[in-house]
């Protein structure tokens, strides 16, 4: 007989939870029942097994109980009257009852179809002999009024012949004149508007809405590498520009990006286990330089077997002197390797894969968020773990330093936490969010502190009061991200005016105005669910990359597009260089992509 494993269905239930869009969920389950464990190979498994699996199911359960004695009791019937009968039952009814009750619940169901078609048909034969006599009668009627209405309008028709031949003739005499004056007219009108310099007539044009100015294929690098989807990537600019890379599958979608303010690199991760530095020339995308193959440093993250899923890259950050790399995978490791791919050490704690990873200003400290419940702050000289936080019901979805001592953590059980090294308790609780809470970032002060969630909301919070200061509501689908510009206290451009941007799963980007807690814009140019935006570093472009395979970029004082591309695969990461005149694509078809922008 054959059977199906524990894991097998595990590994079904796994899939179902992913295809379904429920990411946490999925990701919960998956480390609880151990999936990176699993020998299936998953290349063999359809889209929709699960459904496809219990459907089979219950056709067995149907012929089952044919086989086990209802065709009996239903008095040897055809197949046809079979499959009607078997309409009558839900597929819970299947599973949770025997042949003989099945027989009673059709037995039943048919008796009152029965009794319900006599009532049905006695009714409808009474109105059809009702029906039937007003017919006759009216058509009598009709017939009568018909006769003298044709004497009537006999008389009529005659009168009416001899009116319009007088009036044909009169309405002829005057075409005839009034033909001849117009056009004396229109030719007086157009002599008078040429001698005064007056335009002439205008043409209305069918297609007043300009095309958006689409970046050229010149202006593109493509960079090829992964054997799997590439989920994020960040620019360092330290001698030239470096783009580093990694990939993870589908099963394991966390897209944490982080621009920094140097001179350039940027990394990707990918399912492959692997991350990977890009060193890109200097100079346009169509210059000779950018003709050499590009230099590549791998980071692998597996020793031996390349099919590890335990080892998929999830997270990095740069530090902020671009000299050490930080990554997270799924088997909840953080590793720490030189710019030129050497490990340098590994930090091994949690119990469970790593969300997000985030460098302090200073680099002295690294703090780590996991699917454990708990985050942890690393001291990078030692290379061990300084404090563990373990204040989470749930898994950790992101974390984001405050200064250099303190940091916020939020979580899929609702909850925002605010905590400082050497504190066992939080200094602060954000409680207001009714779903899970996706990603938090403080702004450029380290004053405010924006969140985004599940619950289709946005909010903003301050250390000053224990309630949120806004609260955002006007996106329909859940917010996936948010990011600050670099403006106001704090950034490079203290004069200018500080907003939040928030993209969601409703295909738009927001852009909020921060003093009011209204909205500014609403950049509605995507067609699928929005993972990632990017503020360019002068503050003055939002770029936005979505699931239809575009990339935008905006004007932020106009709220307009200025810039398109289309490739062939979703975006889930965009981040800019430290000039503002490159930005980087990563897609769901492996590739990343690098752009010139220009104005």
């Amino acid at each position: 007989m054959i059977s199906i494993s524990s894991s097998e269905l595990n590994y079904l239930v796994f899939r179902y939870l992913h295809e379904s869009g429920f990411t946490h969920s999925a990701f919960a389950f998956g480390y609880e029942a151990g999936i990176d464990k699993t020998i299936i190979d998953v290349n063999m498994v359809p889209p929709g097994a699960l459904v496809t699996f219990i459907q089979k199911g219950i056709q067995y359960l149907e012929l089952e109980a044919n086989l086990s004695g209802v065709r009996i009791l239903f008095c040897i019937q055809s197949d046809a009257d079979m499959d009607e009968d078997f309409s009558f039952i839900q597929p819970l009814d299947l599973i949770t009852k025997d042949p003989y009750e099945l027989h009673s619940i059709v037995k039943a169901k048919k008796e009152n179809q029965r009794q319900n078609k006599h009532e049905s048909n006695k009714i409808t034969n009474d109105l059809i002999q009702d029906n039937a006599r007003e017919h006759v009668q009216e058509l009598e009627k009709e017939k009568k009024e018909r006769e003298n209405e044709q004497g009537v309008e006999k008389m009529k028709l005659d009168k009416e012949r001899e009116q319009e031949k007088c009036e044909q003739k009169e309405l002829q005499h005057q075409d005839q004149n009034h033909a001849e004056n117009h056009e004396d007219k229109t030719t007086v009108e157009n002599l008078e508007s040429k001698a005064r310099g007056g335009p002439e007539p205008m043409e209305i044009s069918q297609s007043s809405i300009s095309l958006h100015n689409e970046i050229p294929s010149s202006d593109v690098k493509i960079l090829e590498g992964h054997t799997s989807e590439v989920w994020t990537h960040l620019f360092l600019l330290v001698h030239g520009i470096h783009l580093v890379l990694f990939s993870h599958p589908g099963e394991y979608n966390d897209f944490i990006r982080k621009t920094h303010s140097f001179s350039g690199a940027t990394y990707a991760g990918s399912g492959d286990s692997t991350a990977r530095i890009w060193k890109i020339p200097d100079g346009p995308c169509n210059s000779c330089m950018h003709d050499e193959p590009v230099n590549v440093v791998v980071l692998r993250h597996f020793k031996g077997r390349t099919n590890e899923k335990s080892k998929d890259v999830t997270t990095l950050d740069w530090n902020a002197d671009g000299t050490l790399l930080a990554t997270g995978s799924y088997d909840g490791q953080a590793r720490i390797w030189t710019k030129d791919g050497e490990l340098k050490s590994t930090l091994n704690k949690h119990k469970g894969p790593i969300f997000s990873l985030k460098w302090n200003k200073k680099g002295d400290y690294l703090l780590s968020g996991s699917v454990d419940k708990t985050a942890i702050v690393w001291d990078i000289k030692t290379g061990e773990w300084k404090q563990q936080f373990e204040f989470h019901s749930a898994p950790t979805l992101d974390v984001d330093w405050r200064n250099s001592v303190s940091f916020a953590t939020c979580s899929t059980d609702n909850m925002i936490y605010v905590c400082k090294v050497g504190e066992n308790r939080p200094i602060k609780t954000f409680a207001g969010h009714q779903g899970e809470v996706n990603a938090i970032k403080w702004d450029p002060s380290g004053t405010l502190l924006a969140s985004c969630s599940d619950d289709h909301t946005a909010k903003i919070w301050s250390l000053k009061q224990d309630k949120l200061i806004h609260d955002l509501k006007e996106h329909v689908k859940e917010i996936y991200t948010i990011r600050w510009s670099p403006a106001g206290s704090g950034s490079s451009s203290p004069n200018q005016q500080l907003t939040l941007a928030s993209a969601s799963f409703d295909s738009t980007v927001k852009l909020w105005d921060v003093e009011l807690g209204k909205v500014l814009y609403s950049l509605n140019g995507h067609r699928d669910p929005v993972y990632s935006i990017a503020f360019s570093p002068n503050g003055e472009y939002l770029a936005s990359g979505s699931m239809d395979k575009c990339m935008h970029i905006w004007s932020v004082k106009e709220g307009k597009i200025v810039k398109t591309y289309a490739g062939n695969g979703g975006i889930f990461e965009i981040s800019w260089n430290k000039d503002g005149d490159k930005v980087a694509a990563c897609f769901s078809n492996n590739i990343v992509t690098v752009l010139d922008f220009r104005m």
